[in-house]
């Protein structure tokens, strides 16, 4: 007699599943698309439930597209992620070819790691509260190390600067994220066999040429992963810029995507609709931009021997379906 899939342990699996699925539905599922509505309605003001669906339904998408605040902060988003990715990645990579060389014993290895980590540990808002007491104007530490050293003949006043602010904020997301990065990139390689290195060793391969040809094509997938978060984490900047210096100043030059949806949701006359769309429309970017870095990044042996795959479970059945057609 067949088993029921709910019967004896199995059953267990699923009950255990409720209590995700329930908490996934009320505080994700039904936000994400309740924001997928309201984005086609006139829904705005404080403590407002009743909207009406707009008669151009992408009225709320074309606004948003064509405001030169929200192009202005999408452009800021995409180079600070950039400018502090690039770092953080290299910074991880030559850390990460650091602990795993072979040839290497360090010393207190478990306590650099620790150091490197410390600062993903620390929340956002501590760590801009910091950042911006240290480049405090007049008396903040850094301004008080560059005159008394010389370096500048008066204090400097960084937070109202458009490109010291800018460069502050991606320094502060590289020292954030490039410890991660390295935990996640060190763990890819320690999954590697340790066959293939001792067979480089063998061959006469130095450490430079083992890391490029045998390390990085083998944690291809960890690479893919470590750029997609940080492609989606990026993209939803919002922490540091905020409160570093609030509101996204100076003159706009730290205002990420997501701050401009915080100010439109939240400030003036709580234009919902809006903030809705602009959201949307930064999901959508994220997911073509996504798919296009798993296009690009896939194993392209795999994809072409699952291609000779299918050709070829096609093929027998046009064989079968022939034998099948003949016998008759």
């Amino acid at each position: 007699m067949k088993k029921s899939k709910f019967s004896g342990y199995a059953k267990w699996g699923y009950i255990f599943c409720i209590p995700f699925f329930l908490a996934y539905a009320i505080f994700q599922l039904y936000p994400t698309l309740y924001t997928i509505i309201i984005g086609f309605t006139d829904l705005k003001g404080v403590a407002t439930t009743d909207f009406h669906f707009l008669k151009n339904p992408f009225e709320n998408y074309a606004f948003i597209l064509g405001n030169s605040l929200f192009r202005k902060a999408f452009s800021n988003t995409v180079k600070m992620w950039v400018l502090n990715f690039i770092p953080q990645l290299s910074l991880a990579l030559l850390l990460t070819a650091w602990f795993t060389d072979r040839r290497f014993k360090i010393k207190g290895e478990g306590f650099f790691k620790v150091v490197f980590y410390m600062p993903n540990i620390i929340t956002a808002a501590t760590i801009a509260i910091l950042f911006s007491s240290l480049f405090g104007f007049p008396m903040g530490p850094v301004n008080d190390l560059l005159t008394r050293f010389g370096f500048a003949d008066e204090p400097y006043n960084f937070l109202v600067k458009k490109t010291a602010s800018q460069n502050i904020v991606i320094f502060i997301q590289t020292w954030m994220w490039y410890g991660y990065t390295m935990i996640i990139l060190i763990s890819g390689v320690l999954g590697i066999s340790t066959e293939i290195f001792e067979a480089a060793e063998v061959d006469g391969a130095n450490g430079w040429q083992t890391f490029w040809l045998i390390t990085i094509p083998n944690i291809k997938t960890i690479l893919l992963f470590t750029l997609v978060t940080s492609l989606i984490g990026g993209l939803n900047m919002f922490d540091i810029p905020q409160l570093f210096v609030f509101g996204g100043g100076p003159d706009n030059a730290t205002m990420t995507t997501n701050i401009f949806i915080y100010n439109q949701a939240f400030k003036g006359s709580y234009q919902y609709n809006k903030a809705s769309a602009a959201s949307m429309i930064m999901f959508v970017i994220i997911v073509v931009l996504s798919a296009i870095l798993f296009y690009m990044l896939r194993d392209k042996d795999e994809a072409a021997l699952e291609r000779i795959k299918k050709q070829e479970m096609k093929n027998r059945k046009l064989r079968e379906k022939e034998a099948a057609k003949s016998g008759n």
